[in-house]
């Protein structure tokens, strides 16, 4: 059996292990593979288990890979993937649930404290030798935000908006959340709104649901002019999930108070997108996930799921 890994690099830069792949079959690993039907024909060959994090899996390369059976995608969203095709196909496709929960909701506050306590500006002003030269034993170059009290709206309610949702309850906000279909909770403190609810009452957003069409550019120029003035909007879920030059423009004339964002349309981000070059933005390069524990245990869901399929019995399917 031929196993081939389409873009391994991301997940294993030499600091896991490819051991428990090699275990089933030839195994190749790619460190990337060029957005080219070509190439990505040419490296699948004859393989029956492909997997992939961000190389594209469409239709036209599905239909044009005889030989394969199973497509593991190597992360939570599986957009890269066209299920139908793989469906049409006869191809099983799984992906790796719930292994980042933790880090992901960490992460998201990564970015609001960053927001909202601006550590790093004032890190670098003490460095910088203002604190030494300072008159008072205290200064603050910019408004301080506390978190207690603020309402924090969640779209998307799944494992990771949960974990999210816990956290807040611990610095004191209060949480509102959308979720596409009603969602049972045990804590009394988590209220399901409506998404013009959301828009109305929040002080920070946040996004923590996949990008499908549904989703794509929920966050835009209508939907930010029913938000608060001043809002914080975070996103660590899928760079699609915003219209990103709307958010540039309202970052830029203050309706948007600040942007976290671990995700960006397009990965690597383009050197031409608004939100490089807008107020008030805290981007980070797609790393809510890479903490070296936590792509272990994604390698070994992975790896799981292949034994499994192999097994009869697949696990973690998607559709």
């Amino acid at each position: 059996m031929k196993i081939v890994d389409l873009d391994g690099y991301a997940l294993n830069p030499g600091d896991l292990s490819w051991a428990g792949f090699k275990q089933f079959g030839d195994f190749t690993n790619y460190d990337r593979t060029a957005d080219d039907d070509a190439e990505i024909l040419e490296r699948i060959g004859d393989a029956e288990i492909v997997l992939t994090n961000k190389t594209r899996l469409d239709k036209r390369v599905i239909d044009q890979a005889p030989k394969l059976q199973y497509i593991g995608v190597l992360a939570t969203g599986y957009n890269v993937v066209d299920t139908n095709a793989a469906k049409d196909n006869n191809v099983i496709v799984t992906n790796i649930p719930s292994y980042g929960t933790d880090a992901v909701a960490q992460h998201t506050f990564a970015l609001l404290l960053e927001i909202t306590n601006q550590v790093g500006l004032h890190s670098a002003a003490v460095r910088n030798g203002e604190w030494t030269s300072a008159k008072d034993f205290t200064f603050w170059k910019t408004p301080l935000i506390s978190l207690t009290g603020k309402v924090l709206g969640i779209i998307g309610f799944g494992r990771i908006g949960q974990a999210v949702a816990q956290i807040a309850h611990s610095f004191g906000m209060a949480v509102i959340f959308y979720n596409h279909h009603v969602k049972k909770v045990d804590e009394n403190w988590a209220k399901q709104v409506t998404l013009e609810q959301l828009y109305a009452q929040a002080d920070i957003i946040t996004l923590h649901t996949p990008q499908t069409p549904e989703t794509e550019e929920i966050i835009n120029q209508q939907s930010i002019a029913k938000m608060k003035d001043g809002v914080i909007l975070i996103n660590t879920a899928r760079g699609g999930l915003l219209n990103e030059a709307d958010v540039a423009e309202a970052l830029n004339d203050g309706k948007i108070k600040a942007l976290g964002a671990d995700v960006a349309s397009k990965e690597p981000i383009n050197d031409d997108n608004p939100l490089i070059t807008a107020k008030n933005t805290f981007l980070t390069p797609h790393i809510a996930w890479a903490a070296t524990a936590i792509r272990d245990r994604l390698m070994g869901i992975a790896v799981h799921n292949l034994k499994a399929y192999l097994a009869g019995k697949p696990e973690n399917v998607v559709d």
